[in-house]
């Protein structure tokens, strides 16, 4: 891993904290700080930090429970997989290469539907490819699956539909939006008070205004990535990864294109597309 892309929100926080530092040595060579330090302001600053910290706790458990969505997704696909490919031993007449391509199909329409040409939010297509997969049952189920695995496999593409909806929940959904005005104006309303405060313009009063103002930037960017947990595609060492499922696509060993009215996808190269973006763990 590279790394301008491992710390590349950090690079983009520095650069806007060091617009800050520039900003208030202007403003204290102008002359044009007018708040006096007093005892309530260092209570304002802890105050803020402990209300974003706060709201912060609150967000991970969304991530957390997005890091357990691959493997959940991974184990309905292989369920669905090993369970038709037992039953086509028996019945040769299955289409396991239909099939094939639906489970690949998933996994591409949702590392596409992911990406930033589509908000990171546009799961119709992983949607679709999951709807395709009950005419394959209802087929099996004509050729002479027993019932116990037919219900098994529906209760597999069920807990597929479950997995897609709730990312698709978390990816669409703001995280509420009065959390959100209330940290940007707590952020603002401490840089602009730390900026207009009266110092001795020193190194180290210019350092600890950095140290601060990193903090604040910081926490605010980070909201944003935690609120989106799945941000495919944009270079991010934050998003969660996708391996499992490029390794499934792999083990396959076929993966084809999704079904009209999506645009096809090469099959080898949405294989190494899909690798070339794990995320190391």
């Amino acid at each position: 891993m590279s790394i301008h892309k491992r710390f590349r929100l950090f690079f983009n926080v520095v650069a806007m904290v060091a617009i800050l530092v520039l900003a208030k040595a202007a403003i204290h060579y102008f002359g044009f700080e007018f708040l006096e330090l007093d005892v309530f302001f260092p209570s304002v600053v802890a105050s803020s930090i402990f209300i974003i910290g706060f709201l912060l706790s609150s967000i991970l458990p969304d991530y957390k429970e997005s890091e357990r969505m691959p493997a959940e997704i991974r184990t309905a696909l292989e369920g669905i997989h090993d369970d038709a490919d037992a039953f086509a031993r028996k019945a040769p007449n299955v289409d396991m290469e239909g099939l094939r391509a639906i489970l690949a199909g998933i996994v591409i329409s949702l590392e596409n539907g992911l990406g930033p040409k589509s908000d990171h939010s546009d799961l119709a297509g992983a949607i679709a490819e999951v709807d395709r997969l009950s005419p394959a049952f209802a087929e099996m189920e004509q050729l002479g699956m027993s019932p116990n695995f037919v219900v098994r496999l529906r209760g597999e593409q069920d807990a597929l539909r479950k997995c897609l909806y709730r990312i698709y929940y978390v990816q669409k959904m703001q995280f509420l939006p009065s959390v959100h005005v209330l940290i940007q104006t707590l952020v603002v309303a401490t840089i602009f008070l730390l900026l207009f405060l009266q110092t001795e313009g020193s190194p180290g009063s210019a350092f600890v205004f950095g140290f601060v103002s990193y903090m604040f930037v910081y926490a605010l960017h980070l909201i944003k990535v935690l609120e989106q947990p799945f941000r495919k595609q944009e270079h991010s060492v934050d998003d969660v990864s996708f391996f499992l499922l490029r390794e499934f696509v792999d083990k396959m060993g076929h993966a084809q294109s999704p079904a009209p009215p999506y645009q096809a996808v090469d099959a080898k190269a949405s294989v190494q597309k899909l690798q070339s973006g794990a995320r190391p763990r």
